[in-house]
């Protein structure tokens, strides 16, 4: 009986070290991963990979399919009852796990792509758009806490207000920045940091011939990345003088590039707030206590603050670092 325990666990260790080192490759680093991502979302969407993997199922169809359960999740939250509820967190959880199982299936079977890597964070806009709309239509009939009066058009107005001018600038700032900490940290090799001059060249040179869907995807991907631009100017300007002066973030001195990641590693727990999750558990709270108003509230003002300060400490370290480069 202890042989054969000790047999199964001699060959059981083997497959738990193959999969704690897949789950290492597939998380880009420590200072950019959260917690809750790091010991759950990873692992789970590494299973559902590694699963994809041996059927043979593209990376594009894991993304379709958490596209589909992210509006079925935004379908449940409409309604006030529990059980929908309830219902809505599972399938936006399971969304989640799919957005993390892409992006590992991708790599595992070495099919990444720069159209899906977009289309992969196209998913989750879509997701909060319908969340977003979701909760206007629970709300718009139900009255305003403490007054006889109904939401009404007012709640659509501040659902406009939190996802289209707070959420969607946290979620892309927040994402340009965690690519540039991993430009000076890896390289460009473990950066996914896109810039608008290389993506309009790429859109200009597109032949006559290509379908329109490529010629739409350049065109506003570039754009996407002009936007990111447009708000970091003193990130711009400390990219300039470093290619100026080194080159490339990679012909820095050390010392210089260590005291950009020593700013910019604090800022990163920022940038993650401002992305999925805490987002999605204020959510679950707020839908289950019949309260999504206080989501609409909160993002509005509690996440709009950690996202001014967030820019305002990025932007100074990158005037600081240009300084000493200067």
């Amino acid at each position: 009986m202890r042989q054969a325990t000790y047999r199964h666990a001699k060959k059981s260790t083997p497959t738990m070290g193959k999969f704690k080192k897949l789950l290492d490759s597939s998380i880009k680093s420590k200072d950019t991963e959260e917690w809750l991502d790091m010991h759950f979302t990873r692992p789970v969407g590494l299973v559902m990979a590694l699963a994809g993997k041996r059927l043979g199922i593209h990376p594009t169809a894991i993304t379709a399919v958490s596209i589909v359960l992210g509006v079925a999740a935004a379908w449940m939250f409409a309604h006030t009852d529990t059980w929908h509820n309830l219902a809505g967190i599972a399938l936006l959880m399971t969304a989640n796990f799919c957005d993390s199982a892409d992006g590992q299936l991708a790599r595992l079977a070495d099919k990444k792509t720069l159209v899906g890597r977009v289309l992969d964070g196209f998913a989750g806009d879509i997701w909060f758009f319908c969340i977003y709309f979701a909760l206007c239509c629970r709300m718009t009939w139900l009255t305003i806490p403490g007054t006889n009066a109904y939401w009404g058009i007012w709640i659509w107005v501040l659902a406009f207000i939190a996802g289209v001018l707070c959420h969607s600038p946290q979620a892309s700032l927040s994402d340009y920045y965690r690519q540039i900490h991993l430009l000076f940290l890896k390289g460009k090799a473990g950066s996914e940091l896109d810039t608008y001059a290389n993506q309009r060249a790429t859109f200009d040179n597109l032949p006559k011939s290509s379908p329109l869907i490529a010629k739409m995807f350049y065109y506003f991907y570039s754009n996407y990345c002009k936007s990111q631009e447009r708000r970091t100017p003193a990130f711009q300007r400390m990219m300039a003088a470093i290619k100026d002066k080194y080159g490339d973030v990679s012909a820095m001195p050390d010392e210089l590039r260590r005291e950009f990641l020593d700013g910019s590693r604090p800022l990163m727990k920022y940038t993650n707030i401002l992305t999925f999750n805490t987002r999605a558990i204020c959510i679950y709270v707020t839908c289950l206590a019949g309260c999504p108003w206080v989501y609409i509230l909160f993002e509005i003002i509690v996440m709009t603050i950690l996202y001014i300060y967030m820019h305002k400490r990025h932007e100074s370290l990158c005037e600081h670092i240009t300084r000493k480069i200067a």
